[in-house]
């Protein structure tokens, strides 16, 4: 499958104990990828084909922001390790159906930011920073960088078909 099939949803950060279990960095928000059994997939760093593994358990760490999770045949700690830096990925099509108002990360990103008001091209969006109310990295036209609340107050027009968004930016937000 190409690239453009998959979805990444977490990065494994690191060897956790002595048994196998590896740290995952979440890049979703749909806590079963983690913590329900089943085939995930593995891009190593470097490779350019997933393979295929299956998670056997998983669990958060609250305090840390990341996941505990076992994978089949990784037993001990210089398996986990050799899997640090790696991607875990899913199918497009396991995309789980979103409520109104909601998107995934990977639509947001390079979308055009506007001006609701003026109907100025402000800049596009680079990042998805996770927060209480996550928060939108967009590049300034001028190349410099601002963090823009996602909320619908200040972000009411997302349109994916469109590939833009409009926001309403409170005085001082944005240079």
């Amino acid at each position: 499958m190409p690239a453009s099939d998959w979805l990444e949803i977490g990065r494994i950060v690191a060897a956790q104990g002595l048994k196998g279990e590896v740290r995952v960095y979440p890049d979703s928000d749909f806590p079963e990828r983690f913590q329900q059994p089943g085939q995930r997939w593995l891009l190593r760093p470097g490779a350019t084909d997933p393979e295929p593994i299956q998670l056997l358990s998983g669990r958060y760490l609250a305090n840390k922001g990341l996941y505990i999770v076992t994978f089949a045949g990784i037993t001990n700690r210089d398996q986990a390790e050799a899997l640090r830096d790696s991607r875990l990925l899913v199918p497009q099509t396991d995309r789980p159906t979103l409520e109104a108002g909601e998107f995934h990360v990977a639509d947001l990103l390079g979308l055009a930011v506007f001006d609701q008001t003026t109907e100025a091209l402000i800049g596009s969006v680079t990042e998805v920073i996770p927060a209480g109310n996550d928060l939108l990295e967009v590049t300034l036209t001028d190349g410099s960088k601002v963090l823009i609340p996602f909320v619908e107050a200040i972000v009411p027009i997302v349109d994916l078909e469109q590939r833009r968004i409009e926001i309403t930016p409170p005085a001082g937000l944005i240079g």
